[in-house]
């Protein structure tokens, strides 16, 4: 088994609509994080450094 992936939270938790500024993550993935699985906290942790490269841009 894997090594656990650990959250991406960095406790600077502000949302801008769906998404959380301090750590990139929607609410539903915040939400469900303990629950997933790893290979879906990957994905997640993927995306969201997208969404923050995103956020710092405008």
């Amino acid at each position: 088994m894997g090594k656990e992936i650990d959250s991406p939270c960095t406790s600077r938790c502000k949302l801008k609509g769906e998404v959380c500024t301090g750590c990139g993550r929607s609410k539903d993935e915040i939400r469900h994080w303990k629950s997933m699985k790893r290979s879906e906290k990957k994905v997640v942790v993927g995306l969201a450094a997208t969404r923050l490269k995103q956020l710092r841009k405008k």
